[in-house]
Parts: C-alpha cells; structure tokens; sequence
C-alpha cells in the first residue's frame, strides 16, 4: 500500500517530513491541498483516520483569523467546510500509511509509526 503526505509544500514542517521520509527510504506520494485539491470526500477519508480535533491547528494564521464565534462553536459539522476552505487550518502533514494516519511530524513518532 501507499504511502500518501498531505499538505502545502512551501510548509517547512512538510519539507522536514519529506526529507525523513526519503532519508529513510520510504516512498511516498504528495498530495497538495491547493493544487490537488481538497474536498468532502478526502475530508471523510481523513475522519477514518483521525478525529476533526486531532486535525486542527490551533497555531495557524487561518485558525486566528477565525472569529471567536467560530472557534467557540467548532465541531465536525462546521470545521469541515472551514478544512476545505482554508486547507491550512488542517495540521501539517497527514501522512496516511497502509490504511493509518499520523497527524504532524515528530522524530520519535515517525519511528515508532514506520517501525525504522
């Protein structure tokens, strides 16, 4: 099965992912939220994988951009919409390996998820 990283690629989070990944010689596939796109169906492939919170970024511009009514009254019916419209809401990368997800990217993580 493949290995698929969803992100944006000028993401320095991604770029250090990817350089893990081929360093460790794991083949993956990219998919770009903005040239790619991003729709409800990926969205609920993703929601297999991971919870709508695990997904969010609290850190990103676009998540503070949002007014306080929106943050107060996220859930999964109303971030879904805010996902697709604004892709970098969503936690970077998703890395999707044979059927599992990791969300983000940490060293020790990766390890213990590609077993290297």
């Amino acid at each position: 099965m493949t290995t698929i990283m969803y992100g944006i690629p000028n993401c320095d989070t991604i770029k250090k992912a990817q350089k893990w990944l081929n360093e460790n010689n794991i083949p993956f596939s990219f998919h770009d939220y903005r040239k790619d796109g991003l729709d409800e169906q990926l969205l609920a492939q993703m929601y297999t994988t991971s919870n709508w919170d695990q997904l969010l970024n609290k850190r990103s511009t676009s998540y503070r951009a949002l007014t306080d009514q929106q943050k107060e009254t996220l859930d999964e019916n109303t971030v879904s919409p805010l996902f697709i419209e604004f892709p970098t809401l969503i936690k970077r990368p998703v890395v999707v390996h044979q059927g599992v997800a990791i969300v983000g990217f940490n060293i020790k993580n990766y390890q213990q998820f590609f077993a290297v």
